[in-house]
């Protein structure tokens, strides 16, 4: 392509609801955390390490008997949302990386386990939230 030099009316998006193309298999219930696999595709939130976190679900989406992408779910981006802590997560983690447990938990911990001399180190288990920006007793925001 060649630059432009004129005006040009660019697409765009807010990416506060970004529709994603689900998983073969999966069934994601609005609420819920929304992570993106691998082959990019829509899954609910787990504790494995090669998921990306993409938001929470805006609504319910059933993909259980079709194939990858075979259904689109909106997912809200770009905001904070409370979801529920595994009781890991306190007032000096604040700021701090939160990790996923399962598709509404998040906790302190990657999962990993470290090494004591005699064993190697374990790789990380629990896929990436975003920050702890506020602690409550009820629930966790992370943005």
């Amino acid at each position: 392509m060649t630059a432009i030099t004129a005006p040009r009316d660019t697409p765009f998006r807010d990416c506060i609801l970004v529709p994603l193309p689900v998983a073969k298999g999966e069934s994601i219930p609005m609420g819920a955390i929304v992570c993106v696999n691998s082959e990019g595709y829509a899954v609910n939130g787990k504790a494995d390490a090669t998921l990306k976190y993409a938001g929470c679900a805006d609504e319910s989406v059933d993909n259980s008997a079709g194939e990858n992408g075979a259904q689109f779910i909106n997912v809200r981006a770009n905001k904070a949302f409370k979801w529920a802590s595994d009781g890991t997560i306190t007032q000096t983690n604040l700021l701090d990386r939160a990790y996923i447990l399962d598709n509404q938990t998040v906790t302190a911990t990657d999962g990993s386990a470290a090494a004591d001399g005699d064993t190697p180190a374990v790789k990380a288990s629990h896929a990436k939230a975003g920050s702890i920006i506020l602690i409550e007793s009820d629930g966790v925001w992370i943005y």
